[in-house]
């Protein structure tokens, strides 16, 4: 029998490393408003990394017990480079699942940063570094050892749910989930939208952007006083 609940699956899918790269240059407004603004973790998860760092990266998932990090431990010793460690503490913030010490694994590792709906410590350590690192938190408290928990499972993170193999975009908005198997067809509408803002944004720039819409649509809406 299973034992549910503590276990590691493998990883079957993985996004190429071509396509992985094109998410380095979209921003995750792009994401969210090409998947209908469904697909966003919430914004309770904050950075506590350098501003500026950006964060493109693999999900390798880890479900765990509120405040044991044993299940992250062996997460950091299987993550291949470019992993996003994405990790469904169940938001609770009483122990810590990072520190400095995990941050130095993960780095030594070439993971590409932490998604923790939970708790860190240890702050001035990643504070002071570019490293990314998205947490619901922050306690002195530390981390238990003993389990369960379960890697490359489906993980709920702020109410989003994270698949193991999705592609993670974080910057200075928020965190984006592009699900794998949509990828490719979503990078193709992030680029038409691309160039259509910087047509927008082109003719702010020279005195022609039309703004009819504004009141046609405020006509529609049945607004007085226009």
């Amino acid at each position: 029998m299973p034992n549910l609940g503590f276990r590691i699956l493998q990883r079957t899918e993985r996004p190429s490393p071509t396509l992985l790269h094109q998410f380095q240059d979209v921003v995750t407004p792009h994401i969210s408003d090409n998947l209908n603004r469904m697909h966003a973790i919430c914004s309770e998860l904050r950075p506590y990394h350098q501003a500026g760092s950006k964060l493109v990266g693999v999900a390798l998932t880890v479900k765990t017990r509120p405040g044991d990090n044993l299940m992250v431990h062996k997460a950091i010793d299987l993550a291949e480079p470019g992993d996003v460690i994405v990790v469904d503490a169940g938001g609770d913030t009483t122990n810590s699942i990072v520190g400095e010490i995990m941050l130095r694994l993960a780095q030594k590792k070439q993971v590409a940063g932490f998604i923790i709906d939970g708790a860190i410590r240890d702050t001035v350590a990643f504070t002071n570094d570019t490293f990314p690192v998205y947490a619901r938190g922050i306690t002195h408290r530390g981390p238990y050892k003993d389990g369960p928990g379960e890697i490359n499972v489906p993980v709920s993170i702020g109410g989003m749910i994270v698949e193991p193999g999705d592609i993670i975009v974080g910057d200075e908005d928020g965190l984006a989930i592009v699900p794998l198997r949509d990828a490719e067809g979503l990078l193709k509408l992030i680029r038409e939208q691309q160039v259509r803002e910087q047509l927008i944004l082109q003719s702010i720039e020279d005195g022609t952007v039309n703004r009819d819409w504004v009141d046609q649509t405020l006509k529609q809406k049945g607004c007085e006083g226009l």
